[in-house]
């Protein structure tokens, strides 16, 4: 477990805050600005449900069932039973990083004040985090609207000691025994709590948020690898120079071609074809990588505000006003989140797109200017990278496929009650799928590009101190270089890892100077 801690107040929280939980452990405490807004909030719940006139969510039921107005007796078990019954999630568990994510924006919502629930519930969720234990959340059962319902249910059952949870060992076991291992006393749900831990987009933000984080590093992952392409390929880098990149100012554009100019500076390759072989220009996946790399850094930044938005965000329904007023809304609505997740799909889908086509053109002896065929060892009687590129058109083919948007569809539900809905949970677990394959994209075009590099090389050809220390890492980490055929598959997953973990950015950047 990290050490890093990490203070939950009143006014929202960071990416970095949600990844250090999510991902690395960090302990999480409340504020005490948190747990004054938490216990005046739910004087106000107490005031409300105490009168007679009814409230949506304090003494009534929920969805198309809300015409009903609970008795006092029964409201302790209409919030137990609004957690069990919303607990009916189906299909495979959900990771854990995404699980803890879920649980830690949830806790920073109800920490807002807004929700009216007691400070008591809300260090009990801290509690579980603190401690390791992760409920078992299934991946079906969350529209995107009224929240990732199914999803927070299954959390909000483990506060109340029943159903399964991941102990810190990886062993799932009931609740209630983990909870009492670890000397935690289950919640006993009033008024209003069993809604308020239900009501939010905690489980989409959060996939965003860690989806963001990978992409930024695939993104400079993938400039490294254009560069190494372009040098390969001995193409030309005036087409990254500043100048030209000036009058089309888009950012995101502009640090691709610095991020590609810096990779290639000092290289021996670059520009050669001139000398024997000119051409005129290189192919559009050569020389377009800044264009098509940079539109995607400009989805991310979009995408990073919306995020940071939602961050700062208390979304629940009903919500608990400073005027003391409560008063039901939309904002679970995941429309906002849902958008920017299928617009990463998108993007990711092409860059992926143009990383093949970049190891397709290093492949074929017609298009890659005197390189061996499938830069095989002896071509023939050795098949070279072939059946890599393969696998890397079955992942594009995929990305295509998850890049069609989940927000475009909706299926009415709760009686017509919520008949519109952002479908942002699902928009958010293809992404992840997406996110996946890119990396594994990025990681084949790497394997080739650096092999091509080192048959460059060995015709008398000096890469740039940039490509020779991406080489040299890879081959470091488990990668092997040119040679006769042998057993693909653990190269490429040792390449896999090293670009999913930054290591392919960590090997240049002190040759280059920190990359964008």
């Amino acid at each position: 477990m990290d050490m890093h801690t990490v203070v939950v107040g009143t006014s929202g929280t960071t990416a970095e805050d949600v990844v250090a939980v999510a991902r690395h452990g960090a302990r999480v405490e409340l504020s005490a600005a948190a747990l004054e807004a938490l216990a005046a909030a739910r004087l106000i719940v107490d005031a409300l449900a105490a009168k007679p006139e009814p409230v949506y969510g304090v003494s009534t039921g929920f969805g198309a069932l809300a015409s009903r107005h609970i008795s006092p007796e029964l409201r302790a078990q209409l919030q137990r039973n609004i957690v069990r019954s919303h607990a009916a999630g189906m299909g495979p568990r959900v990771e854990r990083e995404v699980v803890r994510a879920l649980m830690f924006l949830r806790l920073k919502t109800v920490a807002s004040g807004h929700t009216g629930v007691r400070p008591e519930v809300a260090q009990t969720m801290a509690d579980l985090l603190n401690a390791g234990i992760t409920p078992v959340v299934h991946e079906y059962g969350s529209l995107g609207c009224s929240g990732d319902l199914a999803p927070l249910s299954h959390c909000a059952l483990t506060l109340m000691g029943e159903g399964d949870a991941e102990g810190p060992d990886g062993t799932v076991r009931p609740a209630g025994e983990l909870l009492a291992a670890h000397g935690i006393a289950p919640v006993e749900l009033r008024e209003k709590e069993g809604l308020a831990l239900l009501n939010g987009t905690d489980g989409m933000l959060g996939m965003l948020v860690m989806a963001l984080a990978d992409l930024r590093n695939l993104y400079t992952s993938a400039d490294i690898t254009a560069a190494l392409s372009l040098e390969a390929l001995l193409g030309t880098d005036k087409v990254l120079a500043p100048e030209l990149h000036a009058i089309r100012p888009h950012p995101g554009q502009g640090a691709s071609a610095d991020n590609m100019l810096r990779v290639l500076a000092g290289s021996g390759l670059t520009g050669h074809h001139q000398d024997d072989a000119p051409r005129v220009q290189d192919a559009y996946s050569v020389r377009c990588a800044p264009q098509v790399n940079g539109a995607g850094r400009d989805t991310l930044d979009y995408a990073a505000v919306v995020a940071g938005r939602e961050l700062a965000s208390s979304v629940d329904n009903p919500v608990v006003l400073p005027d003391g007023r409560v008063e039901s809304n939309g904002n679970f609505h995941g429309a906002p989140v849902a958008y920017v997740l299928d617009f990463l799909a998108i993007v990711a889908a092409d860059l992926g797109s143009i990383c093949e086509r970049r190891t397709d053109r290093l492949l074929d002896k017609n298009r890659s200017h005197g390189l061996p065929p499938f830069l095989a060892d002896d071509a023939g009687v050795d098949s070279g990278l072939m059946i890599a590129q393969y696998t890397q058109a079955a992942l594009v083919s995929e990305m295509k496929r998850l890049a069609v948007p989940a927000s475009a569809d909706s299926i009415p539900s709760s009686a017509m009650q919520e008949d519109h809905v952002s479908m942002g949970w699902s928009a958010a677990r293809k992404l992840r799928t997406a996110v996946d394959n890119l990396a594994r994209i990025v990681a084949v075009e790497l394997y080739a590009a650096t092999r091509a590099v080192e048959l460059r090389a060995a015709e008398g050809l000096t890469p740039a101190p940039a490509s020779q220390a991406a080489v040299v890492a890879l081959r470091a980490a488990g990668a092997e270089g040119p040679g006769p055929d042998r057993f693909l598959a653990p190269d490429l997953a040792a390449a896999d890892t090293f670009v999913r973990e930054g290591r392919l950015v960590a090997a240049v950047e002190p040759v280059t100077g920190p990359l964008a």
